[in-house]
């Protein structure tokens, strides 16, 4: 694949299935797919940009200390997380809300984190939340993270077994401004020279908070993994289809044993870093615009509706989106502040004597005030 090769792309801007030549590659992946796999497609879109708007919402009323939008990145994330399986293990940044509501968190814990009633949010062990590990607000440290694991598997012989219910992949999230860490560099290195069965899905949404990815890069990011041996494919981040597609078949290839696999996914980051981030004071209103009516969600409603989709299925949606919104406003004004021992909670994956002795000193101390003021 050469630096012109075309992105590879299923759906138009205006919703009208005309892939891209390089999409030829990947359109088996489609076959597949159901007409309730496609209305699920569309409807973890919506609930989540919704849950995002919420989360803006209860950040600005003082709810959060920090909000992490995602608007506009939604079919990067739901197409590529309903391509993995259920063994498969994620490790995201801290933008990927939609991703965790596919794999199956409670998307509250991520309120609760951000809120800082938890210090991790949800249990990545417990197996209804898919494998989900912790977000990761550390630039780019979580892609070690997701390598040094998908080692683990390696020794453990649940890569290239042949049976498809055993072999496992991993899969990281992260974005432009991460390519320029050296931890992403060392993980492609370790990933690389192991060969493991990792998928290093890069949202590639224009912004490294307040710097372009034109000042970050001179190259296409997509090429930057083969200079450590890893294949690469660059895709319309706001098509659904193509994220499924392609994010399907480098999946198989790393649980079948082929090594690392990178794909760039070119979306844009239509609100604000975080919510400390003002985008007014650098983004360009005209490429602003231009992403947005690039929007994902409209795109892919369009698609739906050309295949017979019809309003009672978009009103159903929206109003489930709304009542999912007001459900998470309900349980994050019910949160109450956590107790100060859950700091010694998960230090350790065991139970731990230092930790236990801590806990309890805690505990005397501050039983000691209650016994001043009797």
């Amino acid at each position: 694949m050469s630096e012109s090769t075309p992105t590879v792309q299923f759906l138009t801007s205006e919703g009208e299935f005309a892939p891209s030549g390089p999409a030829e590659e990947y359109a088996s992946y489609l076959d597949a797919l159901t007409s309730e796999d496609l209305r699920a497609f569309y409807r973890h879109m919506v609930v989540i940009r919704r849950f995002d708007h919420e989360g803006t919402n209860l950040q600005r009323q003082g709810q959060m200390a920090l909000w992490v939008p995602s608007h506009g990145q939604e079919a990067a994330q739901v197409g590529s997380a309903s391509a993995a399986k259920p063994q498969d293990h994620v490790f995201p940044s801290y933008r990927e809300h939609a991703v965790g509501l596919v794999r199956g968190i409670d998307v509250l814990s991520i309120v609760e984190l951000l809120r800082g009633n938890t210090h991790g949010g949800w249990d990545p062990t417990d197996p209804t939340n898919g494998n989900f590990h912790g977000y990761t607000l550390v630039i780019g440290s979580h892609t070690l993270h997701a390598t040094g694991y998908a080692m683990g598997l390696q020794r453990d012989g649940l890569v290239g077994t042949g049976d498809p219910e055993v072999d496992t992949a991993v899969i990281s999230y992260f974005g432009d401004g991460a390519t320029s860490q050296g931890d992403v560099s060392e993980a492609f290195v370790f990933s690389a020279s192991s060969q493991t069965p990792n998928v290093f899905f890069l949202q590639n949404n224009q912004w490294a908070i307040s710097v372009p990815v034109r000042v970050q890069s001179r190259t296409p990011l997509y090429l930057r993994s083969r200079g450590f041996g890893i294949p690469s494919v660059q895709i319309d981040g706001n098509d659904v289809l193509a994220s499924f597609a392609v994010t399907a078949k480098h999946l198989d290839a790393a649980r079948g044993g082929e090594g690392p696999q990178f794909i760039e996914a070119l979306t844009y980051r239509i609100g604000a870093h975080t919510s400390s981030d003002d985008p007014t004071k650098y983004a360009d209103p005209e490429e602003h615009a231009h992403w947005v009516a690039r929007d994902p969600i409209l795109r892919f409603e369009k698609y739906l509706r050309s295949l017979g989709e019809g309003d009672d299925f978009f009103a159903e949606v929206a109003t489930e989106a709304e009542d999912f919104a007001a459900d998470i406003r309900h349980r994050t004004l019910a949160l109450t502040p956590p107790s100060p021992a859950i700091m010694f909670d998960n230090v350790y994956s065991e139970p731990h004597p230092v930790m236990q002795e801590q806990k309890l000193w805690l505990e005397r101390y501050e039983a000691s005030f209650e016994e001043e003021k009797a």
